[in-house]
């Protein structure tokens, strides 16, 4: 990509065009009075080559006018491949193997891991503060990539843990990663229960099998970036199951999975919106040193709303 003349912040995705943030980072910039009202969109194939990243760090790095960027579905990627180009990276970055926000300190290249902190953010926005204590509920997180890895490591740190989360992957390595991963954090040996699902069948069987009222949250990134569900249409949640979609654009078929026994199931079905949210004023807040009150992320939640 040309350099621009002016600032500007990046957004490094698959199909950045089509986000939201597209039309919502004018109206926060303006309400948050940053120099800049421009995003500019870096899109990377799912299975792009390591000098992909490379050069593409390269670019936010050497670039004076880009201020830094968000990393959506590529944060383990640009992690594994460019990691030695950041002078700085923080705890979350190392201990989880993924940089979703790239900020510059002066001549200094900062990488940091926010979603351990956007997710339980909103989390926080819907699940009761004492629900895992209260129910005896447990939590299945389908997907052990990024935002799978920072849910399950905000669980392990909430004071109302749940007493068993169990993270799915259709991958060895990604399990093995996850567990090194809570390893390295000293969790609790008995929390996380890492389990290989080959088919979605295998999946389907471990949330119909959770208690009643577990926290069922889809990391896998179907429905967003790839069509499809982790799960087939014939599952059965777990009767008043928080049902938690990441994403809140795209085909969306687990979200609509869980609407269609909403009723029945008497379930409670959560969008990826709030996610979406958190974690870019989150982002927006590092690459331009602001510090967020609440009052001001829910004042940024009234302007997205709009253009949701």
């Amino acid at each position: 990509m040309t350099a621009l003349s002016s600032d500007y912040m990046g957004f490094v995705g698959v199909t950045t065009g089509s986000s939201s943030i597209m039309k919502v980072f004018p109206l926060w910039a303006d309400i948050l009075g940053l120099p800049t009202r421009t995003l500019v969109g870096h899109d990377l194939p799912m299975d792009a080559a390591p000098e992909q990243y490379v050069a593409l760090v390269e670019q936010i790095r050497d670039d004076p006018h880009h201020r830094g960027a968000l990393v959506t579905t590529h944060k383990m990627n640009v992690y594994a491949a460019a990691s030695d180009l950041f002078d700085e990276l923080d705890p979350f970055a190392v201990s989880c193997s993924e940089i979703s926000s790239i900020a510059k300190r002066g001549s200094r290249l900062s990488g940091r891991a926010k979603d351990p902190i956007t997710v339980d953010l909103a989390l926080n926005d819907f699940l009761p503060t004492v629900h895992f204590a209260a129910t005896g509920a447990e939590v299945v997180i389908l997907g052990a990539g990024g935002s799978g890895t920072a849910l399950s490591w905000a669980l392990a740190e909430r004071a109302d843990a749940p007493r068993r989360v169990v993270v799915t992957a259709r991958d060895d390595e990604k399990l093995e990663h996850l567990r090194e991963v809570h390893r390295q954090h000293c969790t609790r040996d008995d929390l996380i229960e890492y389990v290989r699902t080959d088919a979605p069948e295998d999946a389907a069987a471990i949330v119909a099998g959770a208690p009643q009222g577990s926290l069922i949250v889809n990391a896998t990134g179907l429905g967003k970036d790839r069509p499809g569900s982790p799960l087939p249409d014939d599952v059965v949640f777990p009767e008043g199951a928080y049902v938690w979609e990441f994403n809140y654009r795209g085909s969306l078929e687990f979200l609509h999975q869980a609407r269609a026994q909403e009723s029945a199931q008497g379930l409670q079905v959560i969008d990826g919106w709030r996610y979406f949210i958190h974690g870019w004023s989150q982002v927006i807040a590092d690459v331009f040193e602001l510090d967020l009150t609440p009052e001001i992320v829910e004042q940024l939640a009234e302007a997205a709303e709009g253009v949701r």
